[in-house]
């Protein structure tokens, strides 16, 4: 059984990373994306999981739009693979 990939689900967020990463190697990985769900570590956690759970490291990659970080993207150690997404503005869902 395939899994779900974040652009089923998420079409216009998925487009507005591609483009938010303006040419960043990572930009070529988000249309494969893994959907795995809402992070469900606290009931106040709204990040969309692309790693199973536990996935995440400390490394960060903050997504700006005119500035102000819009998007957030956790990483797996080595900043090659996005693991969870913060989206910290809604209206990107969509």
């Amino acid at each position: 059984m395939s899994r779900l990939r974040l652009k089923e689900v998420h079409p216009r967020l998925t487009a507005t990373i591609v483009d938010l990463l303006e040419g960043d190697p990572l930009a070529g990985t988000v249309e494969d994306l893994p959907y795995f769900g809402v992070c469900a570590c606290t009931q106040a956690c709204r990040n969309l999981l692309t790693s199973p759970p536990g996935s995440a490291s400390p490394r960060s990659l903050p997504l700006l739009l005119a500035g102000t970080e819009v998007i957030g993207l956790s990483l797996d150690p080595t900043g090659t693979a996005i693991t969870d997404i913060e989206v910290l503005d809604p209206a990107f869902y969509g």
